[in-house]
């Protein structure tokens, strides 16, 4: 793979753990800004906000852009954005310091993926994007963990300043190892930008990735209280069974990339069908502690299956113009995140047990399923013309 995909792949590390240890930061970051624990976590939700909001507007704001020159720019957007986090005096200028730093997230991955796949022959481009994405899936690994340690021991700005570090060092190796662009059949265009969205396969694709992911966060949201008051671990316990879940997806993550690249479709229906059989036994094995982690590795491992696959799909079906739309699925994403929490906590609410929340994720993703499948067989019927076809 060329050395460019690692310098994409550095960024998305830095990006994903800055997004991620908040998580494990809130005690200090509500202590030290004098407001509640409740309050402090509204800054995840702020985040998801600035990327959902942020994408569009960027990609938008660039069209006409070199992709090389955006993602210097947007690099150094995320360097600032953590600057600003770090020295933010008050909870309301931390908050507003976050959504500015979500504001290049999605397009920041939107069009690394864009770029990874011209990077690479046509049947290694599931695999490039996978690559990058793995910066992201290791930042669950080394970066959150590694985030909140040093949080913990030297104060949460600390964090954010080596945060910062890291993305100086995408910033260098962004500049040095991502090539200028190669010669496109024409110049960047908003107005072909927009006339994706006329195709039906690329709404229905988000679709898939909207449904997907909340799938997953319908219970992994709540995967906390699952493991303390059904499967019955302590707290400190629960951390080595994320990590689990952290080493599950990096290793989906790669393997949904050569997949991909084999059979696409294939592989987004077989992945979906493993996803529904792993979260229906869940809400079994979460009874039991081997069970359980089992559970949540293998459950990892084939929710980021589908990561790389189902970026592929929205830019094939998006063609020639693939930057919108490839951010857009980004968006899709954490508005699935979004979603999904606010399912399962609605499904608690009218009186399900921790235990049955898996239950709701499968029903989700049997919804995932069924639009993939109506996707392929449209697919197959009416095939696209041109470059991604």
């Amino acid at each position: 793979m060329p050395i460019a995909l690692f310098a994409l792949a550095i960024a998305s590390f830095g990006i994903g753990t800055t997004e991620f240890v908040i998580m494990g930061l809130l005690p200090e970051v509500a202590a030290d800004l004098g407001v509640s624990i409740p309050s402090a976590g509204l800054l995840i939700t702020g985040y998801a906000i600035g990327v959902v909001i942020g994408g569009p507007i960027i990609v938008l704001a660039t069209a006409r852009l070199p992709r090389k020159i955006t993602l210097v720019g947007l690099a150094m957007l995320f360097v600032v954005g953590n600057v600003f986090c770090a020295v933010a005096p008050t909870y309301g200028l931390l908050m507003a310091a976050r959504v500015f730093t979500a504001f290049g997230h999605g397009a920041f991955f939107g069009i690394s993926a864009v770029v990874a796949g011209t990077l690479v022959p046509r049947n290694q481009r599931a695999q490039a994007m996978a690559l990058v994405f793995a910066g992201l899936t290791l930042a669950n690994i080394f970066g959150v963990p590694g985030g909140t340690a040093l949080g913990q021991f030297a104060g949460w700005r600390a964090t954010f300043w080596a945060v910062v570090a890291i993305g100086l060092v995408s910033v260098a190796a962004i500049l040095a190892w991502v090539p200028s662009d190669r010669g496109a059949s024409a110049p960047p265009s908003l107005m072909r930008e927009f006339a994706v969205f006329k195709r039906l396969q690329v709404w229905l694709a988000m679709a898939v990735s909207v449904l997907s992911a909340a799938a997953t966060f319908a219970c992994f949201t709540y995967i906390a209280p699952i493991l303390q008051t059904v499967t019955g671990l302590a707290p400190h316990q629960v951390t080595w069974v994320l990590l689990l879940f952290g080493v599950g997806i990096t290793i989906g993550n790669l393997i949904g990339g050569r997949l991909a690249d084999w059979k696409l479709m294939p592989t987004i229906l077989g992945a979906l069908t493993a996803l529904i059989v792993v979260l229906a036994q869940f809400s079994y094995s979460s009874h039991s502690v081997i069970g359980a982690c089992i559970s949540v590795f293998v459950w990892g491992c084939v929710m980021f299956i589908l990561i790389a696959p189902l970026q592929m799909r929205v830019i094939e079906c998006a063609g020639e113009a693939p930057n919108l739309a490839s951010t857009l699925n980004q968006g899709a994403f954490n508005v699935g995140n979004a979603g999904g929490a606010w399912v399962g906590g609605l499904a608690i609410t009218m009186g399900a047990t921790y235990d049955k929340l898996p239950l709701v994720g499968a029903a989700l993703t049997i919804a995932a399923l069924l639009v993939a499948f109506a996707s392929w067989q449209l697919s197959r019927k009416q095939p696209q013309t041109g470059p991604a076809a």
